[in-house]
């Protein structure tokens, strides 16, 4: 493998150059994304902002329309008044101060700025607030004259700003003989408004701002000189204006209009763009940002990626030399895992085997007591015999019958202890199955009877329905056997010997909730010295030299409810003994036939 040496000083400067032009290249990306982020933020920022100022711009227009509305209707509610008309059609005097004292009081009830009634002729009838027909008003006089409703807007000689309505008077024939005038003073419907961040502002149809929230705008623009604009520019359907209208009017805007042709005006809206601006620039800001960290990142993995790869390529020599090293320390952890392997099997045969000689020494411990069971009913067997045989001789043959029928019955009896016995030494698959809970204690407590009633020990165990749990039957009955052999032998210096065996039977889950099967054994011995290591192995309270056992049994029933799936727990009684409870998994026997995973629970 060749080893890379020092790099020269013109590489180094070849690779210095790189690293500064893709840092370079970086920036520029970098700075076209936050531009893009710019130009698709203020896009969106504009709509936004287009939306909330129509919504204001209509507000404004129906603020104004709906004010002067009020006095369009009541230019047309007045023309049609009695006292008006009788003004209009009486003599040249008659009725005059009625409709003057009517309409001065509309004035100062409505705050209109004046109101007339106007012949034909161009004579005032009645008038409030003035009493000569203003200038501009004669455009809507000259409507009005015609039978529709005038409207006019001017600038009267004290320089306040009015609007007019006309509403035509008629006559009975028919046709107008007067007109009805309403005029408002603009400056005082401005005065109740609330104030706007944009400028709004209405135009006539010379482009004249009338009515405005500024007070710089007013009468700007037309004739007069158009609006100081700069530019206008169209951007994604949207008007931008600058100019140069004053510090408060905004710039850059965005202008918006609504016509009114109700009221001869066009609503115009300068929105100030410079909050729109400043929140594309914090987006685009912070989009850069983002784009810088992960070009920074990216620069600076690549420079890791680099410096990493060339002590790679210094390590791998090391590595190399290292390998053939580790290869031998491979092959020798596999040669240590096959130990293992081996030795676990051992132990699993150890363990197996230890299960069977525990059941063997239970054997042992049992074989008087069995010889005693099965002694018995041979003497019995062969005093039946001699009998039947005297019977047979002095010809009373149902006597002999008699007797061979009680010879049959202990032979059976006498079979059944053999096939327990066989049954409880045989090896059994380590597989669960489905298991008779108490056939299994019933032959537990056959196997153990002669024991148990040799040391004078009552016995409290009423059977009951079969209880189906899951478990193997000849592990069970050895668990069973060794908690009763430990229970006898724990009573011996105790004069009240009994021993209490009860069985709950548990629910399948699904029912109330998979509730265990358990079984107690209980005793009327001194109790459990030390609780925590009664299942260790080797533990024993006997004896040393004791032919009981060497205190592997309850490690063993340990080990077999665990593996049941189980659990198996000692403990000392309140009113005094010991009491062993075996909790177990309940079968479901309810759709399984017997004969092949279920038992009949005959040993």
């Amino acid at each position: 493998m060749p080893h890379a040496g020092a790099p020269s000083a013109e590489a180094e400067r070849h690779a210095a150059r790189r690293r500064v032009f893709t840092a370079l290249a970086g920036l520029i990306v970098v700075a076209i994304f936050g531009l893009g982020v710019f130009g698709f933020s203020f896009r969106a920022a504009l709509d936004q902002a287009a939306a909330r100022g129509t919504s204001d711009l209509t507000l404004s227009a129906d603020r104004l329309t709906t004010g002067l509305q009020r006095y369009r209707e009541l230019a047309v509610f007045l023309s049609d008044h009695p006292t008006v008309t009788a003004r209009v059609t009486a003599s040249a005097d008659g009725g005059a101060l009625d409709a003057d004292a009517l309409l001065q009081g509309v004035v100062d009830k409505t705050g209109a700025s004046s109101m007339m009634v106007v012949s034909t002729t161009g004579e005032v009838l009645a008038s409030a607030g003035e009493s000569h027909l203003p200038k501009g008003a004669q455009a809507a006089l000259t409507r009005a004259l015609d039978g529709a409703l005038g409207i006019a807007h001017f600038v009267d000689p004290e320089a306040r700003r009015r609007y007019m309505f006309a509403a035509p008077v008629f006559s009975p024939e028919g046709p107008p003989v007067a007109a009805v005038l309403v005029s408002v003073d603009i400056g005082l419907l401005e005065w109740g408004w609330p104030s706007e961040p944009s400028a709004i502002y209405f135009t006539d149809d010379y482009g004249v701002i009338f009515v405005a929230n500024r007070s710089e705008l007013i009468l700007r623009g037309g004739l007069g000189g158009a609006l100081p604009v700069r530019g206008t520019h169209l951007l994604a359907g949207h008007d931008i204006w600058t100019h140069d209208m004053g510090p408060y009017i905004p710039s850059p805007a965005l202008h918006l209009t609504k016509p009114l042709p109700v009221v001869g005006l066009t609503a115009e809206l300068l929105l100030d763009l410079h909050p729109v601006i400043a929140q594309a620039g914090l987006q685009a800001g912070l989009a850069a940002a983002l784009a810088l960290v992960f070009a920074a990142f990216l620069f600076f993995t690549m420079e890791r990626r680099r410096t990493l790869a060339e002590a790679n390529a210094r390590l791998e020599a090391r590595v190399a030399a290292r390998t053939e090293a580790l290869e031998i320390a491979n092959r020798e952890l596999q040669h240590e895992v096959h130990e293992r392997h081996e030795a676990e099997a051992r132990l699993k045969r150890a363990q197996a085997d230890l299960v069977q000689a525990g059941k063997l020494s239970a054997l042992g411990e049992m074989s008087a007591g069995i010889s005693h069971e099965l002694n018995q009913p041979l003497m019995a067997i062969r005093s039946f015999a001699e009998n039947a045989q005297a019977f047979l001789e002095r010809d009373r043959p149902e006597k002999a019958a008699d007797n061979l029928g009680r010879i049959s019955e202990l032979a059976r009896r006498m079979g059944r202890i053999i096939k327990n016995l066989r049954a409880f030494a045989r090896q059994e698959p380590e597989t669960a199955t489905n298991v008779e809970l108490t056939g299994v204690i019933e032959a537990a407590l056959e196997m153990t009877q002669g024991k148990i009633s040799r040391a004078g020990v009552t016995l409290d165990w009423t059977p009951g329905a079969q209880v189906w749990v899951r478990g193997g039957e000849v592990r069970l009955q050895q668990v069973v056997m060794n908690l009763l052999s430990n229970a006898v032998d724990a009573m011996m210096d105790v004069e009240d010997k009994h021993i209490t065996i009860r069985l709950v039977p548990g629910a399948v889950e699904g029912e109330t909730g998979g509730d265990p099967t358990r079984l107690t054994v209980a005793d009327s011995g001194p109790g459990i010295a030390e609780p925590e290591k009664i299942f260790d192995p080797f533990y024993t309270t006997k004896e040393v030299g004791a032919a009981q056992g060497m205190g592997l049994g309850l490690s063993i029933s340990y080990g077999l409810v665990q593996s049941f799936g189980g659990r198996i727990r000692g403990e000392n009684r309140p009113e005094g003994g010991a009491v062993f409870t075996i909790e177990l998994q309940p079968a479901d026997v309810s759709g399984t036939m017997g004969g092949q995973e279920v038992h009949d629970g005959t040993y």
